[in-house]
């Protein structure tokens, strides 16, 4: 059985770059963006239950994440029909991942693990983390959203200080070598706990 890993961290965090250098120690590595985003392209799981429930947020054959932030944007109940499709088809996902993999840890990326309650499913959990300022400064240098955005989605997590404080372990990714060396730390240190079982 693969020991099971939780990764998160608040928006730039470094939690990309995290996640790459656990594989790169040899740990497989499920991301939930990334399995919303192939359910969500044409031919994904997620196309037909969305289209039937919110005809509005498919587009060529595509769930279009830009009419969704309208449509929830207009009405917020909106969010919640989504969600009651999404999250069961993450969860199936997430466990065929964990059901295929090989490797003695698997890592899941999960953005908002401590917000879902995902954290109870893992082993144990690592949270990413930087000064605040820091992070202000990378999400707005990638171009992509305002302040105000950035701190709208800010208002919607919890603190970076509670998420440290309930991870089994926190990366500062301060620097990539920095971020390298913390990464091989934890993944010894299970692979320890492991062989000693």
């Amino acid at each position: 059985m693969s020991f099971r890993l939780g990764l998160t961290g608040s928006i730039g965090m470094g939690k990309s770059t995290t996640a790459r250098l656990f594989a790169e120690a040899g740990c497989a590595v499920w991301d939930a963006d990334a399995a919303v985003h192939r359910m969500y392209a044409a031919g994904g799981v997620a196309v037909a239950p969305i289209a039937a429930a919110l005809p509005g947020a498919v587009v060529d054959g595509a769930v279009s994440r830009e009419r969704l932030k309208e449509m929830i944007a207009a009405d917020p109940a909106v969010l919640r029909t989504l969600e009651q499709i999404v999250h069961p088809l993450v969860a199936e996902d997430r466990a065929a991942f964990a059901r295929a993999a090989s490797a003695d840890i698997v890592v899941f990326d999960i953005p908002l693990l401590f917000e879902g309650g995902s954290e109870t499913m893992m082993d144990a959990v690592v949270c990413v983390s930087v000064p605040p300022e820091e992070q202000r400064k990378r999400v707005l240098e990638r171009g992509t959203m305002t302040l105000a955005q950035f701190e709208q989605i800010l208002a919607k997590q919890m603190p970076n200080a509670e998420k440290c404080a309930r991870a089994d372990y926190v990366v500062v990714t301060d620097t990539l070598d920095h971020a390298r060396a913390q990464v091989r730390e934890i993944v010894e240190t299970i692979r320890g706990r492991n062989s000693d079982a």
